[in-house]
């Protein structure tokens, strides 16, 4: 080694050790780092251009940093500390949660997409309008100008139409699918079909994480779209009340965990929630300052309570209470109501392990609670003189779904074939 460079790492006399600790350091660190890196593009987990490379390139920055002003070392050091806390925290969250650890992301993600949904005063969260994209799993999705799944209309095939307004969360919005794919559009093609071709249009009001108390805002204010009311709504709901449950002392309006808390899983908060930036460090304190100063903010936060087990009366009467409120805002505007009861993959909803969706519930538990809300919301259906639709759960096996919920692209079109009789004799 030249002496030009042993003097720059502090080798020579008077010895600078320090200066060697910190490249020596920064070497093992870049080592790691390749070490993961090349882990993680062998698990095609990681592509050029995205924002975990530019992750991964932005440590190497700060380790050649480091090595580049060691001559200055509270500059080099201070560099070399935020590398190895960026890194650790990074990698050690993504590793907890590839094990099944109940952690928050840290690692900014392979692939990314634009936004697609804004903040709103009631809602917390609604869908960007007039929105194309490529979703980071390759599917073509679009928000019309109304704001709601799928593409405009055209003008001129308004008029005359029968509108059929569909409502639910993810299961929806069917967040697994592409253009055209959702059970919203493939129910409009069941009933385009002989005599009543034309006759249908089916408006995706659907928003991922969406419950009825969401509903129930949207039915009351954002009910008429592209300038019509609907003839009919059909409402898939369940699932997403019931994340509310065995929560102590739960707002009525699921306004001190659920609403909120859509900021953070439809990435409407413009700092901090659930946004990942290129330094694990920043993020958090952007959490911290976010969690400490913003106005939206968790009232009750159930993460880290132990689950409990069986129905929660508190959220079977609220659920109830919201059907009853929906429907009777529908029956006065002369809107044909139709509930349809949440479908789960029974397959993946085993043991005593918790998805995170819902914080107080338990895998194996959420199906009976699912079905018992099924059951209440059939027999509301029937005092109000809904209609009600009992699609059978053994009708559909693993395969149609995409996880523990979502339709696949098969289910989806096997869900809406189930709905499109009941649909065209009952939106007439």
């Amino acid at each position: 080694m030249p002496n030009r460079v042993r003097a720059y790492f502090g080798l020579v006399p008077p010895y600078r050790f320090e200066r060697a600790i910190i490249a020596v350091i920064a070497i093992v660190v870049a080592v790691a780092l390749a070490a993961t890196a090349s882990w993680l593009i062998g698990r095609d987990e990681m592509h050029t251009g995205g924002p975990r490379a530019g992750y991964f390139l932005y440590l190497l920055a700060l380790l050649a940093l480091a090595v580049l002003l060691v001559r200055w070392r509270w500059i080099a050091g201070a560099l070399l500390t935020l590398a190895i806390v960026d890194f650790a925290w990074g990698a050690g969250a993504y590793a907890l949660r590839r094990v099944g650890g109940e952690v928050v992301s840290l690692m900014p993600v392979d692939k990314a997409e634009p936004p697609r949904f804004q903040w709103h005063a009631l809602l917390q969260a609604v869908p960007i309008p007039s929105l194309q994209l490529t979703s980071a799993n390759g599917l073509a999705i679009s928000h019309t100008s109304e704001g709601t799944r799928g593409r405009n209309p055209k003008p001129e095939g308004l008029a005359g139409r029968t509108m059929v307004a569909t409502y639910g969360g993810s299961t929806t919005y069917d967040i697994a699918a592409g253009e055209g794919d959702t059970w919203s559009d493939r129910l409009a093609v069941a009933l385009d079909r002989g005599q009543d071709a034309g006759r249908f249009l089916v408006v995706n009001n659907g928003v991922p994480g969406y419950s009825t108390v969401e509903h129930l805002i949207q039915t009351a204010f954002y009910q008429q779209k592209f300038g019509k009311t609907p003839r009919c709504a059909v409402y898939y709901v369940g699932w997403n009340d019931l994340r509310n449950a065995h929560i102590p002392h739960l707002d009525p309006g699921y306004a001190d965990f659920h609403l909120p808390s859509q900021v953070d899983s439809l990435k409407t908060r413009r700092i901090g929630g659930s946004h990942v930036t290129i330094s694990p460090f920043l993020t958090v304190l952007l959490r911290v300052l976010s969690a400490t100063v913003d106005t939206v903010r968790y009232f009750a936060d159930p993460y880290g309570r132990p689950p409990l087990d069986g129905d929660d009366p508190v959220v079977e009467a609220l659920f109830e209470r919201n059907v009853r409120s929906i429907s009777a805002i529908n029956r006065e505007r002369g809107v044909v109501t139709i509930w349809v009861g949440q479908l789960l993959n029974r397959a993946q909803l085993r043991g005593d392990g918790r998805y995170g969706w819902l914080p107080l519930v338990r895998d194996r538990d959420l199906w009976p609670m699912q079905q018992r809300l099924n059951v209440v919301l059939a027999r509301t259906a029937k005092a109000l003189g809904d209609l009600y639709v009992d699609v059978p759960i053994d009708d559909f096996s693993d395969a149609d779904f995409v996880d523990n919920g979502h339709f696949s692209v098969a289910g989806a079109r096997r869900f809406a074939d189930y709905l499109a009789p009941v649909v065209r004799d009952a939106c007439r």
